[in-house]
C-alpha cells in the first residue's frame, strides 16, 4: 500500500494518477475557468452533483489546496472534486496567487475573495447559501483557517466567517514561526514575519464550526502543535471541533484518501461528509 501511495502522489501536486482513476462523467458535471476576481490565477473550477439537488440546494465546499504556496492548479485537484460531489457537495476548487509571484498576505486575499464568490453566487449555482463550507489541505488549510478566523479577510470583500456553515482543516499548519522550512522562508518574510498571520493567534467565539484533520505521525506539520492545538484552542473559546487523527496517513496521503485507490489510509472522506451533512442550529425544520 505504501509503495502504491508513493506512485500515486509523489507530492501534493503529483495528482495526475488519482484524477485518471476517479469518478468521471455521470456522477458531476464539471464547469471549468470560472473567475472570481480579475487576475489570471483567481479561477475555480465547479464540480455539481447530476442527482436530484435537496430542497435547499446542495452544501458548498470551497476547496484550497495545498503546495507550501509555491505550487499548485486547480486541474490537479479533479479527485477531490469528483469525490466530495459524488457524495452530494457541490465543490469549488479554487487557485490562489502563488510565491514569487505573491507573498504572505496576497493568497490569503485571493482565498477570501474565492470564498466570498461561493457565499455570493450559492443560490445562483443550485447551492445552499446557508451551508457554505471552506476547506483546505496543507497550505490551503492555513488560508482556510485564516479566512475563517480573522474577520478582517472576508470583510475585505463584503461578506463575515459567520456566514460559512463549517471549516475543515487537513495536515494544515497553523502554528509554525519561526520556520525552518527554506521554501516556507521568504513567502512569510523570514526572520521578520508579519503580526497577526498565524490562525492560532485566532480562536473567536463566533467562529464558524470547525473539522481538523491530521495525520497521527506527519514529520511536515506536526498534529500536536497544529491540529491538536488548534483544537483546544477553539473549543476553549466555545466553538464547536471535531478533531480527526488518521494513524494510517501520511501528510499527502490526508487528502489522497478522498480518492477510491487510497481509502485505506483512513475515512476522511466519510468525517468529511458527516461533517457537512451534521444538523446545524439554523438549520430550522
Amino acid at each position: 500500500m505504501a509503495g502504491l501511495a508513493l506512485a500515486l502522489l509523489g507530492g501534493c501536486s503529483g495528482t495526475g494518477a488519482l484524477n485518471t482513476l476517479s469518478a468521471h462523467g455521470s456522477a458531476y458535471t464539471l464547469q471549468t475557468d470560472v473567475p472570481y476576481g480579475p487576475l489570471p490565477r483567481q479561477k475555480l473550477d465547479i464540480y455539481t452533483p447530476t442527482a436530484a439537488a435537496p430542497a435547499r440546494g446542495w452544501p458548498m465546499v470551497v476547496f484550497l489546496y495545498g503546495g507550501t504556496w509555491r505550487s499548485g492548479e486547480r486541474g490537479d485537484y479533479r479527485f477531490v472534486g469528483a469525490a466530495l460531489a459524488t457524495k452530494g457537495m457541490q465543490v469549488l476548487v479554487a487557485d490562489y496567487r502563488l510565491y514569487p509571484e505573491v507573498r504572505y498576505p496576497d493568497f490569503v486575499a485571493d482565498s477570501a475573495k474565492a470564498v466570498a464568490y461561493g457565499l455570493s453566487q450559492a443560490r445562483r449555482l443550485g447551492a445552499d447559501p446557508g451551508r457554505v463550507f471552506l476547506m483546505g489541505h496543507s497550505a490551503g488549510a492555513y488560508n482556510a483557517a485564516m479566512v475563517a478566523l480573522d474577520a478582517r479577510w472576508l470583510r475585505a470583500e463584503g461578506q463575515r466567517p459567520q456566514a460559512l456553515a463549517g471549516w475543515i482543516g487537513l495536515a494544515g499548519p497553523y502554528d509554525f514561526y519561526p520556520t525552518e522550512n527554506p521554501d516556507v522562508q521568504p513567502v512569510f518574510f523570514h526572520p521578520d514575519y508579519p503580526p497577526r498571520s498565524q490562525p492560532i493567534g485566532f480562536a473567536p467565539a463566533d467562529a464558524p464550526p470547525t473539522f481538523l484533520g491530521a495525520a497521527s505521525d506527519d514529520p511536515l506539520v506536526s498534529p500536536e502543535r497544529n491540529a491538536q492545538a488548534m483544537a483546544q484552542r477553539l473549543r476553549a473559546a466555545g466553538v464547536p471541533v471535531t478533531l480527526r487523527l488518521y494513524p494510517r496517513a501520511s501528510h499527502v496521503t490526508l487528502i489522497g484518501a478522498l480518492a477510491w485507490p487510497l481509502r485505506w489510509a483512513g475515512p476522511v472522506l466519510d468525517d468529511v461528509r458527516a461533517f457537512v451533512d451534521a444538523p446545524r442550529a439554523a438549520d430550522g425544520p
